[in-house]
């Protein structure tokens, strides 16, 4: 284990003997590193965190820390669970859970740019992007592989699908379906993420039922329950099912699809 001189490790805390801590950091006691873990300058790693291999942890981050939410008391903190290979920028912030028994749930391969931020009771898939200041308030859950610009806030409880992508500065308000480019200062649906789409491998026929599928449900003027029933019976295919499951299952809505709003 490669602990520096001014770092803080208490009593309690378990860190595997793979680890490397830098200057000034501290590990509160309860705090689980797993191994291969590179914790770097200035981080400040709460009891209440959980941490498995590979991570890179760098300068002045904060993880597991005090929900910024005023009904918030210590006896309250639920855990941050992190999986493996996750890249945390300078100056990241992610809060401890406070309202679900699992807390706040991070999975592996995510690159967290430098001052972006999740919220308590978030939970976050794998191969996430997050650039500079992105923003996700409590309760956020975001599939797989997106990107999310920089400056994006996302609203309480809002979900994200998995290779969205929301375009920089922009505001949230409701779910973002799988497979969308989202922008605007009240985020709207614009088109396909279609660079995603390419660079993740997904075929022009996979790409052209997806298209189909939201011209279908956001486009024909259909309701909505017809219009999920139509692209079930008329596009079948993972991407169809993947689509239908999300829309199905949002709380807050979709956003809608149209110009983005000056």
């Amino acid at each position: 284990m490669s602990i520096h001189p001014t770092a803080i490790v208490e009593d309690g805390a378990e860190v595997d003997p793979s680890v490397a801590i830098g200057p000034y950091s501290i590990v509160e006691s309860g705090a689980v590193i797993g191994p291969g873990c590179r914790i770097e300058s200035c981080v400040r790693i709460f009891a209440n965190t959980r941490m498995g291999r590979d991570n890179r942890v760098c300068h002045g981050v904060t993880l597991g820390s005090e929900p910024q939410d005023l009904s918030f008391t210590p006896e309250k903190a639920r855990p941050l669970t992190i999986g493996d290979r996750n890249h945390f920028k300078e100056g990241v912030n992610i809060s401890c859970g406070l309202k679900s028994e699992d807390g706040t749930r991070i999975g592996s391969d995510n690159y967290w740019m430098a001052f972006s931020h999740a919220g308590h009771d978030c939970i976050v898939g794998d191969h996430n992007i997050f650039a500079n200041s992105a923003t996700l308030a409590g309760h956020v859950e975001v599939e797989d592989r997106t990107f999310i610009s920089g400056q994006v806030a996302v609203h309480q409880f809002c979900r994200i699908g998995s290779y969205a992508m929301v375009a920089g500065v922009s505001g949230v308000p409701q779910d973002v379906p799988p497979y969308a480019l989202a922008d605007g200062h009240r985020a709207r649906m614009v088109g396909l993420n279609l660079v995603g789409l390419k660079r993740n491998g997904f075929n022009q026929e996979q790409r052209t039922r997806i298209k189909e599928v939201y011209r279908l449900v956001l486009r024909s003027g259909l309701k909505l329950p017809t219009a999920l029933t139509r692209a079930e019976q008329e596009y079948p295919g993972p991407e169809t099912d993947h689509i239908l499951r999300f829309i199905r299952s949002s709380r807050r809505g979709i956003i809608s699809f149209g110009e983005t709003t000056p």
